[in-house]
């Protein structure tokens, strides 16, 4: 299965706040975002189990950036779609809809947005929306994704 989640206030803190991971010597270096508590575990846990993680984001940030944040936690993402490539995508649809997660084979989107909801519904893509305050967001996945 390929699962793909947000960025901003899904996995990096920003208007919403949350936990967040532990930073290392190397992550200091490199960023001063940090991702959420749990995201390390979550998505170790999902490539564990066979599942490619993509991060589908309408910021944009650099792949390469992106890449190297998850990297400085130790973990490798497996695709990175950030605003300019949903763009190139989706073309004159990209004014209208923020994600597509199908023009890039994605079966199920993470976001905490519920407009996105919303669009899944429209667009017929599946979606798991994670709230600010779910402190148990990775066993509330896990548990989703287990009924798919």
């Amino acid at each position: 299965m390929i699962i793909s989640f947000d960025l901003d206030d899904t996995l990096i803190p920003g208007i919403k706040t949350f936990p967040t991971e532990p930073q290392t010597l190397w992550h200091k270096l490199f960023s001063r975002e940090k991702l959420r508590s749990g995201t390390i575990r979550l998505m170790k846990a999902l490539q564990g189990k066979g599942h490619s993680v993509y991060i589908y984001t309408t910021s944009y940030r650099s792949p390469l950036y992106i890449r190297r944040l998850f990297l400085s936690y130790g973990i490798r993402v497996n695709k990175i779609i950030n605003k300019r490539i949903h763009d190139e995508t989706l073309r004159e649809r990209a004014g209208i809809i923020s994600k597509y997660p199908p023009a890039f084979s994605i079966d199920i989107h993470i976001d905490d947005s519920p407009g996105v909801a919303m669009e899944g519904g429209r667009y017929h893509f599946k979606t798991i929306i994670i709230e600010e305050n779910n402190t148990g967001w990775t066993d509330f996945i896990l548990a989703h994704l287990s009924r798919q």
